[in-house]
């Protein structure tokens, strides 16, 4: 590969280098500790096995992984009881069969080419009868093989190696002896060998091995940094800062494994080291490294490493400028990354339009360009919150500009005002049914969770009302007790940005119990975090990844096979458990001020809102449902009528304060009821399906009353009865057939 586009390497780069790569990782050949949790340098489980585990899954040597699977994987006890005689690569070569001969085995009956000449000359005897002659060299000591572990002699005085050795010793190319000799010690383990690299290179290699074992984040694994280092001899570059970020993924092929990352995780390092990092080395950058900045955050520690903010996408040098200046100002100020990023997508959408408008100026962004802006939003792809939002930004930063005095040619005309945007879309009830949250909730469906982290976050969801950002969040010490000893969920509120808590029941908290213990059986010098992530995760102190969870939520969903009322597959997302758990308090009459500290709400209006969708939800159901009067004949409520939203607060404070035994009264509830305690044969009385049996035991009893009035000749209570009877027979009737045509459809 050809270098292009090369970064000027400042002078002094390969002195700091020097100063700062420490003694341990200042060697050509790095060969890591035994259980070295970034290097990952186990040991063979076979117990006579010095080779390092190369099979992560058995936990066994390349050799041994290969004889396991010749086996047709046995059981693994079975295989660490018998794993067969020791491996070669470091020991000394099979000897001659004859009796005191240390000369290298060369034959399929098991002599060295001395004896089996001899052997040959004498007629090919019986070996077991043949007097063998003693071929010992004078000076055995110093005849033996030149490899420190092998005590076999060699062939000739002219030999260097015993006669295996000597072999493999050409097979190689027959490099230096010193090179030959450690080459064969390394044989079997996790090493990185950067004896082949120039200075430069290996020290900038040596310090992204420091940076690693220190970052205590990714593993570098021997197998996997070798390719790397073997890629950049092949480039011939003096200096990994001499491509470019972008050099190095093409470099590195289309998929980005652990070899390419870490090339690019060094450069990144060197970069850092050469340059320095904070705001005065990242500003007058187009595209800034958000984890070289120092007090920028989020809620889960650190930006990840390859975190950007792109301004090369602005078109304008000058509105590029401007935005780089007020991304600063708001970061600095605590705005969250989500909505930095969110920022400067509306000054990308906003340079695009200026291109195609032909402006290049702010002092030609007027009123009218801006409606010409409108309507170009308006037409592009995405939802409704994005477009508005990138409309509200931009108004920001043209408030910002005048406030702050930053850029006086722009026109005071240049402003959004309210009704630019369209109003809001009603939010629709995302609340799941309860239908689907009982398959969610089953204890079956729970425990077929793959592992129990993804479970307890899961139940944390459903009982607590969080947002997926603040359970992932969670800290390890994250459970707090009150004077009484009841539990509560100490959490970050991710969008507030504040501690909040909740309680929970004794069951959560056991399984929180038990997620601690099994973090702590994993990452014994503890986390920072209830879930770390499984993967490259060193320390334990990064948590689990907000997409890792919705992946193995929706395998887990297809899994317990969670269907909805029509038999469709069930396709949520987390937050829909926010409002189920909010819409289920307010159903079960919780007061909204007790909600709206459950949710850790800001204000009412949110909360409101879940009291809101409840009613309409209540509504819809009760216009949907069968409702009679007296007569028989069924009531209905127009809701779309003048007064559709009147009649059903008619309607719903009445359910909620007068309801009766076997129906409704449909009076208002400033007027006095002319009938007292006669609603069977009041006008406005309402019945439902579901008093069915209050109304059939009542018709039973009725005519029990009329029979004793009719024997005692009480005429007037018979007439009185008999009409309560008929209305009852009336209702009744209307009501079985209303169910049995709803069975029908």
């Amino acid at each position: 590969m050809t270098a292009v586009e090369k970064v000027p390497a400042r002078p002094g780069l390969l002195k700091q280098l020097m100063a700062v790569v420490r003694p341990e990782f200042r060697t050509e050949i790095y060969v890591p500790a035994p259980d070295d949790p970034v290097f990952i340098a186990d040991e063979c489980a076979v117990g006579d096995c010095d080779r390092t585990a190369a099979s992560i899954q058995r936990g066994l040597c390349n050799a041994h992984a290969i004889r396991f699977r010749k086996r047709g994987h046995p059981p693994m006890t079975e295989f660490l009881a018998d794993p067969g005689p020791p491996v070669r690569g470091r020991m000394s070569l099979a000897a001659c069969t004859i009796a005191g001969c240390r000369y290298g085995r060369a034959t399929k009956n098991g002599l060295c080419p001395k004896h089996r000449d001899r052997w040959d000359r004498a007629g090919q005897p019986d070996l077991a009868a043949w007097d063998a002659p003693d071929l010992t060299p004078s000076n055995a000591a110093a005849a033996e093989c030149q490899l420190p572990f092998c005590d076999l002699w060699v062939i000739n005085p002219t030999k260097l190696f015993c006669t295996g050795h000597d072999d493999r010793w050409h097979r190689h190319g027959r490099p230096a002896l010193d090179r030959f000799i450690a080459d064969c010690e390394l044989v079997g383990t996790a090493s990185i060998d950067l004896r082949d690299l120039a200075p430069q290179l290996k020290l900038e290699i040596q310090y992204a091995l420091q940076c690693r074992c220190d970052a205590r984040s990714r593993t570098a694994a021997p197998r996997l940094v070798m390719p790397a280092v073997r890629l950049v001899k092949s480039l011939e570059i003096t200096s990994l800062l001499d491509l470019s970020e972008q050099q190095w993924r093409q470099s590195t092929g289309p998929q980005a494994d652990e070899s390419a990352l870490f090339l690019l995780d060094a450069r990144d390092a060197l970069e850092a080291l050469r340059d320095g990092i904070g705001w005065e080395i990242e500003y007058p950058r187009d595209v800034w490294r958000l984890d070289k900045l120092p007090g920028i955050t989020v809620p889960a520690g650190r930006p990840c490493p390859r975190a950007r903010l792109r301004f090369d996408h602005i078109p304008q040098p000058r509105l590029r400028d401007l935005g780089k200046r007020w991304t600063r100002l708001r970061l600095t100020s605590g705005l969250s990354i989500g909505a930095a990023r969110a920022g400067v997508d509306a000054l990308i959408c906003f340079g695009d339009f200026l291109r195609l408008a032909g402006v290049d100026a702010l002092a030609d962004v007027d009123r009218a360009l801006l409606e010409r802006y409108l309507a170009h939003v308006m037409s592009q792809p995405g939802g409704h919150g994005m477009k508005k939002t990138r409309i509200g930004a931009l108004n920001l930063f043209f408030q910002n500009i005048r406030q702050y005095g930053w850029d006086h040619t722009l026109p005071g005309t240049a402003a959004f005002y309210v009704g630019d945007v369209p109003p809001v879309p009603e939010q629709v009830d995302r609340r799941l049914a309860e239908y689907v949250m009982a398959q969610i909730e089953a204890p079956a469906n729970l425990d077929r969770w793959p592992d129990p982290a993804g479970q307890l976050v899961t139940l944390i969801l459903t009982q607590c009302g969080l947002r997926i950002s603040s359970a992932l969040a969670l800290g390890f010490d994250c459970l707090l007790h009150d004077g009484q000893g009841a539990p509560y969920l100490r959490y970050f509120n991710t969008k507030m940005r504040r501690e909040a808590a909740v309680p929970i029941d004794e069951e959560l908290e056991a399984a929180i119990g038990e997620q601690q213990r099994w973090v702590l059986e994993r990452w014994p010098d503890g986390t920072t975090c209830l879930f770390p992530r499984p993967r490259a995760n060193v320390s334990g102190n990064l948590p689990l990844a907000d997409g890792t969870y919705r992946r193995k939520l929706g395998r887990w969903l297809e899994t317990c096979e969670v269907r909805d009322e029509f038999g469709r597959p069930v396709h949520l997302t987390p937050h829909q458990w926010r409002h189920t758990f909010a819409c289920r308090l307010i159903n079960r009459d919780v007061p909204q001020e007790v909600v709206r500290v459950l949710l850790d709400h800001d204000s009412h209006r949110m909360t409101s809102h879940y009291a809101k969708i409840t009613d309409q939800t209540v509504r819809r159901h009760w216009e949907q449902a069968t409702k009679v009067n007296i007569n028989g004949e069924r009531v209905s409520l127009d809701p779309d009528g003048p007064l559709g939203q009147a009649q059903w607060a008619k309607t719903r404070y009445g359910i909620a304060t007068q309801t009766l035994p076997n129906g409704y009264c449909g009076l208002p509830v400033q007027k006095t009821c002319p009938h007292a305690n006669a609603c069977l044969t009041c006008p406005v009385f309402i019945t439902g399906p579901e008093f069915l049996p209050e109304l059939r035991e009542q018709h039973t009893r009725t005519l029990t009353l009329i029979d004793n009035a009719k024997s005692c000749g009480h005429t007037r209570m018979t007439e009185m009865n008999q009409q309560v009877a008929d209305n009852l027979d009336r209702m009744i009737g209307e009501l079985e057939d209303s169910q049995e045509d709803e069975n029908v459809r």
